[in-house]
């Protein structure tokens, strides 16, 4: 069956009286109405707000050592524990990490899968039940031998921490790292291995909201709307450091926040380029697949955009301003794309599909350039195909230098 997806969310000036009788109860006061409200405004708020304790479903039944004395964890199979490639497997408030291979069966529980522990990061398994998984393997850049300076952006708010990986023969090529919504510069990491190759330099930087850099004074994501202004702060860190190209690499919602930048800063013209994985190119979609994904209706869902993007809204998400879901709409505004751009996304991605980001490359051949994974899931194309993420990335950057030497600029 085809997907039903709002591809166009047109903002109101104004409150439709069916929304306020929806959203406000206004009138009769249902039941209904009232469900139907409070329903639009916890999917809004949730869409908005950063998780201060992220708990995590993933539940451990055993903990096997094999023959070789390696532990493993066997978890409830299911599509996030059965997930292809390596993941982190993290508890409560991060307390205990540990790197975990990919997948296996259980030879005669087939409603269990395996996973490795590959490298104890910190804390202990005693006691532990239950936790989440991640796609950032990597804690440190010096888990893949990689030096990193400890540096800090100054941002709006405060100081942002960022670490600094010099390079060597392209040293004055940036790399600007913007990692996705509910993760942390660390993200980029696996983006390391590529970067090192081209003698790079690459700056993994954090940003309002993510628990490292300081919060937005209303604390809510603005899902790229704000959050631009941090990596433009990024930006002017590289150029006072040395940078003459600057290359912006996003991740999830850090592909939304790259494409703003590069649309609204006034160094916009300092950016070379773009390289987003996974990116959300139009979040009208996404949230609407993930109201579909949680059995939420899609009145509902349209209601929660307009919370969203209307200030109206704001009493319900906290949000100081509403967010502009047109402005970040990129399918729709593909004539207005600018910088070359690098597209790395999943068919298999059941968090933000990629179909936004094939409309985006059918649109834009000019400037777009597509590689498409099968496999992975969000954000996860170098864990499952490393190789194949390594080469997207090594071949966009040769181009892009070339692109910037004196010689090809006559």
């Amino acid at each position: 069956m085809a997907r039903n997806i709002v591809d166009t969310l047109q903002p109101r000036k104004t409150i439709p009286a069916t929304l306020l009788g929806v959203g406000l109860g206004v009138g009769a006061g249902s039941l209904i109405a009232a469900s139907v409200s409070a329903l639009a405004g916890y999917f809004a708020r949730r869409v908005v707000t950063p998780e201060e304790r992220r708990i995590g479903n993933s539940m451990i039944r055993e903990v096997v050592t094999d023959a070789e004395g390696k532990l493993w964890l066997h978890f409830v199979k299911d599509s996030d524990t059965n997930q292809p490639g390596p993941c982190i497997f993290l508890t409560e408030f991060d307390a205990c990490a540990l790197r975990l291979s990919a997948p296996a069966d259980v030879p005669g529980k087939p409603r269990l899968v395996a996973r490795k522990i590959e490298h104890v990061y910190r804390g202990s398994l005693e006691g532990v039940r239950r936790g989440y998984l991640s796609g950032a393997i990597y804690e440190h850049p010096e888990d893949l031998g990689f030096t990193a300076e400890d540096v800090v952006v100054p941002l709006e708010g405060g100081d942002g921490p960022a670490w600094l990986v010099r390079g060597t023969t392209n040293k004055d090529v940036w790399v600007i790292g913007v990692h996705g919504r509910g993760a942390r510069r660390n993200e980029s990491i696996r983006a390391l291995p590529a970067l090192g190759s081209m003698g790079v330099t690459a700056l993994l930087m954090s940003y309002r909201n993510d628990g490292l850099a300081p919060h937005a004074p209303d604390g809510r994501y603005g899902l790229g709307d704000t959050e631009w202004l941090d990596v433009q702060a990024g930006i002017k860190f590289a150029l006072d450091h040395g940078a003459q190209q600057i290359i912006l690499l996003g991740w999830s919602m850090g592909g939304a926040i790259s494409l703003q930048t590069a649309d609204r800063s006034e160094l916009a013209d300092r950016i070379d380029s773009l390289m987003l994985v996974g990116p959300v190119i139009n979040w009208v979609d996404v949230l609407s697949h993930q109201a579909r994904a949680n059995k939420i209706p899609q009145s509902v869902g349209r209601f929660a955009q307009w919370l969203l993007s209307n200030k109206a809204g704001r009493w319900v998400t906290g949000q100081a301003a509403p967010v502009n879901l047109r402005r970040l709409n990129w399918v729709d505004r593909a004539s207005e794309l600018k910088h070359p751009t690098l597209i790395m996304h999943s068919r298999d991605d059941e968090f933000v599909p990629n179909g936004p980001s094939l409309k985006l490359a059918a649109l834009r051949p000019d400037l777009v350039t597509l590689r498409t994974f099968t496999k992975a899931g969000h954000t996860r194309e170098p864990n499952v195909d490393p190789q194949g993420f390594s080469n997207a990335i090594t071949s966009f950057l040769t181009k892009r230098i070339a692109a910037n030497e004196p010689s090809s600029q006559h």
